[in-house]
């Protein structure tokens, strides 16, 4: 056995047969696969602790160097909500109707049907804003680096999704650009830059979204075959 240098500690996963495997795994795509985001939320409210699991699952991504690079903003109270609103409405007007979005990005949007009308974000009980962590302020004052600080902060962001809906929640990878404002609301250092806005609640109860069909896995994969 390999000697380690670094405390290291035992790691046996459960391991199941075969038909249990192919079982547990159709059952989680078709689990995941019910998944949608939403636009329209009801005001309903929502336990804080359920958005501190969804943050506690996204707490298990693995990261570059395990230097966990994130913070999870909670937002709660109605003003704070409503500022964001406000700032993320005019960025998106800009975004839409001023022109900085290209013409083949609003083509690519149209079937979506999205607009600068941000007023879910005062409607859920809870934004959640995900912040990436570019270096780290530690004890002493002198700042980290952090390493694959996307590709970490992406999986965690998923992470959070997934756990959401296995609540019965739902919600939204909203990304206005640009999202500096986020960072001035939530009053956090510049070490940090908004990476995701999550609106967090329950769909309304006459929610409706886009009529999508996701790609078929031949499309999703290929093999790469042996070398001749």
């Amino acid at each position: 056995m390999r000697q380690h240098t670094h405390p290291f500690v035992p790691y046996r996963p459960e391991r199941y047969d075969e038909a249990e495997m192919l079982r547990r795994g159709r059952d989680f795509v078709s689990f995941v696969d019910r998944r949608r985001s939403v636009r329209s939320f009801s005001d309903e409210p929502v336990p804080r602790e359920c958005v501190d699991l969804a943050i506690a699952a996204a707490n298990t991504a693995p990261s570059g160097a395990h230097f966990q690079p994130w913070k999870f903003a909670v937002i709660g109270d109605a003003e704070t909500k409503h500022r964001i609103r406000v700032a993320a409405e005019a960025e998106e007007r800009v975004n839409y109707e001023g022109g900085r979005i290209p013409p083949e990005w609003r083509a690519a949007l149209a079937r979506l049907e999205t607009d600068s009308d941000k007023s879910f974000l005062d409607v859920v009980p809870w934004i959640v804003v995900c912040f990436a962590e570019k270096s780290t302020a530690m004890p002493d004052g002198s700042l980290r680096k952090n390493y694959y600080v996307n590709e970490s902060v992406g999986i965690a962001c998923g992470l959070f999704i997934t756990a959401l809906h296995a609540m019965g929640l739902s919600t939204l990878t909203h990304t206005p650009n640009p999202m500096a404002f986020l960072t001035r609301i939530c009053e956090r250092p510049g070490n940090e830059r908004p990476y995701i806005l999550f609106p967090v609640g329950y769909a309304s109860p006459d929610c409706e979204v886009p009529d999508l069909a996701r790609k078929p896995l031949a499309e999703a994969s290929t093999t790469v075959p042996p070398p001749s």
